[in-house]
């Protein structure tokens, strides 16, 4: 089953709920006072919104991709409901000749909030398309599960090549300067699809 598929049945699956909810990722709201009104941002994977709408609720100029079309629809009615705009994409970030040369080199932020949906080959095609998206200066935000995730049974990537380790991380920005890095155990609750402890 491809991507937008298997992403589709789920969204869908969650009916006029969202999957994992309509609230920010705590790890991505926690780190609100780094984001300045009118700077931009991109969001990739962005799911049904939740994220996206919460950064243009910041005062940014938020564009999102996603590869669902039922997200998408999700999105564009979060958005529509808390009167904000997001520059909604329906797009597959690994796709060949992606991204346009209009989004090369353009946006203040570019977030990925739990994109581990490819194994270590994609994953770096995954994290230079990133860095071509952000501009000179900018900044990524990345959030993902370690490989202790695969012990505590509470979702996400059921494969151990799509988890990050600091070395991972550390090897594939290895040209930018890392500002933080750091790994931690939460209680997740957010929406039907992320309940449970994680690290």
């Amino acid at each position: 089953m491809d991507q937008e598929t298997r992403w589709s049945k789920r969204y869908q699956a969650a009916g006029d709920d969202y999957l994992f909810g309509t609230a920010p990722n705590r790890f991505l709201e926690r780190r609100a006072a780094l984001f300045e009104q009118g700077h931009s941002a991109l969001s990739v994977a962005d799911g049904e919104g939740r994220n996206s709408v919460w950064l243009a609720q910041q005062g940014l100029a938020v564009t999102a991709i996603e590869i669902s079309p039922v997200a998408v629809e999700k999105a564009r009615r979060l958005a529509a409901g808390q009167r904000v705009e997001v520059a909604l994409h329906l797009a597959d970030m690994l796709a060949p000749g992606w991204p346009p040369k209009e989004m090369e080199n353009a946006y203040d932020w570019v977030v990925g909030i739990f994109i581990q949906f490819v194994g270590a080959t994609w994953r770096d095609v995954q994290f230079e398309r990133m860095k071509q998206l952000t501009r000179p200066g900018g900044l990524i935000l990345l959030q993902g599960y370690t490989p202790q995730q695969l012990e505590y049974q509470t979702g996400g990537p059921a494969e151990i090549e799509n988890l990050y380790t600091e070395e991972i991380l550390r090897t594939a920005f290895a040209d930018w300067t890392v500002e933080e890095l750091v790994e931690y155990e939460e209680e997740v609750t957010e929406g039907l699809g992320h309940r449970g402890s994680r690290p």
